[in-house]
């Protein structure tokens, strides 16, 4: 996989002759293409980025080109598209019942996980986020953040197919240390959210 996720990046750069971060204006909708279709992996445009700008400015570049396409695909779901997407994705769903209830329940957070730990493909994410009681401006949020955990450590585990010499340990303790960050937040905001559940029940 990674061999030919390597020849297709060296095809597209070979014939788009495109350079520096005018690269996006081919990525871009590629993305959002990919997250429409899903027919080829979201790491070629990782790769491709990283070919032609680098480690820190492909890395840049892939989470800009992530989220735009997250939002892009999520707007499509919730107001152009849904009927579309239900027809395809909708029997997926009953394998993932239970990361939907997740969303529901955590929003924003399972979202980030969902982006971070590749169990389900990102268009398959952004439908169920549009059909969850999410609202749109948690949803960017997460996508934000979400998205910049996934480059994050597909850039740490694709920069040495490009770069073999390089050296990635300020790119791992940053990302370990981005990780226990979120989690301490998740920590709290969990917490709110179970004391907040329980003066409900009592309430009632």
């Amino acid at each position: 996989m990674d061999e030919w996720i390597q020849q297709m990046t060296e095809w597209l750069v070979e014939t788009t002759q495109l350079g520096g971060f005018s690269i996006l204006l081919l990525t871009i909708p590629l993305a959002i293409i990919q997250g429409v279709v899903g027919f080829f992996p979201f790491a070629t445009l990782l790769m491709l980025h990283l070919s032609v700008l680098g480690v820190a400015k492909g890395l840049f570049a892939s989470w800009l080109v992530g989220t735009i396409a997250g939002t892009v695909i999520y707007l499509l779901c919730q107001y152009l598209l849904a009927d579309w997407f239900n027809r395809k994705w909708m029997k997926k769903l009953e394998k993932y019942h239970r990361w939907q209830e997740s969303i529901d329940r955590y929003g924003v957070w399972a979202v980030i996980f969902l982006r971070t730990i590749p169990v389900m493909p990102n268009n398959l994410i952004s439908f169920m986020s549009a059909i969850s009681n999410m609202k749109t401006i948690s949803y960017t949020w997460a996508n934000l953040i979400g998205n910049l955990s996934s480059i994050w450590l597909f850039g740490i585990i694709s920069a040495p197919i490009v770069f073999p010499d390089i050296d990635l340990s300020k790119l791992i303790t940053s990302y370990v240390l981005f990780l226990f960050i979120l989690g301490i937040v998740f920590i709290i905001r969990h917490r709110q959210m179970t004391r907040r559940e329980r003066r409900l029940r009592v309430n009632k």
